[in-house]
């Protein structure tokens, strides 16, 4: 292949997970997922050492012209003096940790910050949320931390939330909000809705009874499902069109 030709379809790469990246952000914005300060990133497509997020603004405004590009410690890559978001490092730890993942999502929805400060499981109960998996963890910063401003930033932070994370989609922090991950954009765009919703399904449930969750079998192959390019494919054009977007 020409050397010409091959930078162009890198340069297309790149652009196509920007565009998306923007799209997750203003996606996340208006599903009531992310609020103000909540981020959502995206690796590299061409380089695995790195990852792309918006400047620390608020998601329902990130445009293209926002997006960084950092390498895994968090170390901006270029020279932009707009400030970055400190929560970055939940971010590189994750890519770090989980050669896996490729999107990553910090937001603080409401309905499940209830579920942060106690026991009650998240495990789900709709199958629209099976894409959840079937363990929610709880990572506490006083563990390791003691009294911090609640705020994941520092590596050595992002390493300990990672490792309660493990292999796991999602993962909650007490008193502060949850991470999801996923292999590509779409997918964390589905996993963060879901979370948000399953959490307000269980607290609507709780209402009326005992729980029935949905067996570990149920959760493999519906979340297989779901997962799969066509629903991912499906769902996005939903979320774009009611983010005012469609046609791109």
């Amino acid at each position: 292949m020409p050397l010409d030709h091959a930078s162009k379809n890198d340069t297309q790469l790149v652009d196509a997970a920007i565009t998306e990246l923007v799209l997750a952000n203003r996606i996340l914005a208006r599903e009531d997922v992310i609020d103000s300060f909540g981020h959502v990133s995206v690796r590299h497509p061409l380089r695995n050492d790195r990852y792309f997020l918006s400047r620390s603004r608020s998601p329902v405004n990130v445009t293209r012209e926002d997006i960084m590009e950092f390498t895994l410690e968090g170390e901006l890559i270029g020279e932009d003096h707009r400030r970055p978001y400190n929560e970055r490092h939940i971010h590189g730890a994750i890519y770090k940790d989980r050669p896996d993942v490729n999107s990553v999502a910090h937001h603080h929805a409401r309905s499940i910050i209830p579920f942060t400060m106690n026991d009650v499981s998240l495990r789900p109960i709709f199958h629209m949320s099976s894409v959840i998996g079937k363990e929610v963890p709880t990572w506490d910063s006083q563990d390791e931390f003691g009294d911090t401003n609640m705020l994941v930033d520092r590596m050595d932070m992002g390493h300990s939330l990672s490792r309660t994370l493990g292999q796991n989609r999602v993962a909650l922090l007490r008193g502060h909000g949850c991470i999801c991950v996923a292999a590509n954009l779409r997918a964390v765009c589905m996993v963060a809705t879901g979370l948000k919703d399953n959490a307000a399904l269980v607290q609507q449930s709780l209402a009326l009874g005992e729980l029935k969750h949905l067996t570990d079998g149920e959760i493999d192959k519906t979340s297989a499902m779901l997962l799969g390019d066509m629903p991912l494919a499906r769902a996005w054009d939903f979320w774009v069109s009611r983010a005012g977007y469609a046609g791109l």
